[in-house]
């Protein structure tokens, strides 16, 4: 009899020292998920950049695999991460979050068996300091998400997706062919997400999925991460990526 063949979902979290303290946290939330039979997670921890501070956090766990790397930001890490990926599936889960309950079986029975979609995004619970959460008042309904929704809705929201990107599960084929995340010093996640919506329809998932920490250090409070010139030149090559992207599709797909 031939024996049933596991498949994998990975897994990859970038961390820095400062948030790697919460890897504990993150790798209970992983650990409490349950996936179909057949189906296993493998978790990739990429540290962005060397030291000594967050080896001591990460799992002792087979499944969890730790390396370290040249300082670029976290989309460089992940993107580096992805040399070790084995599986079909590539979900996003940020060092200093926590997957909820359920959250891992939703987004691949969402694209299982639908070969027109190619990534997929849930409901994100903002995590207060006081251990309090709250809602995000504009996500759309469960269900397919078209081509071009997400930058549509981006453009016209001063930058603000409807869908949040650490929320991301996508196909690695996708991923790969569109390079990983994208080379900025933040927003790297976005234009990913903008580039996967130019491409491929997506899905929502309207069960929350994540918990996404706010918190002292958290690099989205960085008075660089809100400098206007900054923010303004990243949002210029996100768009203008996400747009060549679909005008690409539609002129040879």
């Amino acid at each position: 009899m031939t024996a049933a063949v596991t498949r994998r979902i990975t897994v990859v979290t970038a961390v820095h020292a400062p948030s790697a303290r919460f890897l504990p946290e993150a790798y209970q939330s992983l650990c409490e998920q349950r996936l179909p039979d057949g189906w296993e997670w493998q978790w990739l921890i990429q540290q962005d950049g060397h030291g000594d501070e967050v080896g001591p956090f990460v799992p002792d766990d087979t499944r969890v695999s730790f390396r370290q790397g040249r300082a670029g930001g976290p989309g460089v890490a992940r993107t580096m991460a992805l040399a070790r990926a084995e599986g079909a599936y590539v979900k996003v889960l940020d060092a200093d979050d926590q997957l909820l309950p359920g959250a891992l079986g939703r987004d691949l029975a969402a694209l299982e068996g639908r070969p027109d979609l190619g990534w997929a995004t849930s409901r994100a619970l903002d995590l207060l300091p006081d251990g309090s959460t709250t809602g995000f008042p504009g996500d759309p309904e469960e269900g397919p998400i078209e081509r071009g929704t997400v930058l549509g809705h981006w453009s016209a929201n001063g930058f603000r997706a409807q869908v949040h990107p650490a929320t991301l599960f996508v196909r690695r084929d996708l991923l790969l062919a569109l390079g990983g995340w994208m080379a900025l010093p933040a927003s790297e996640d976005t234009g990913l997400l903008l580039a996967l919506d130019a491409v491929s329809r997506g899905w929502f998932s309207a069960e929350p999925g994540l918990l996404y920490r706010k918190w002292e250090g958290q690099v989205t409070g960085h008075p660089a991460h809100l400098d206007p010139a900054e923010r303004e030149t990243r949002m210029a090559v996100v768009a203008a990526r996400a747009r060549a992207l679909a005008e690409l599709g539609g002129r040879y797909g």
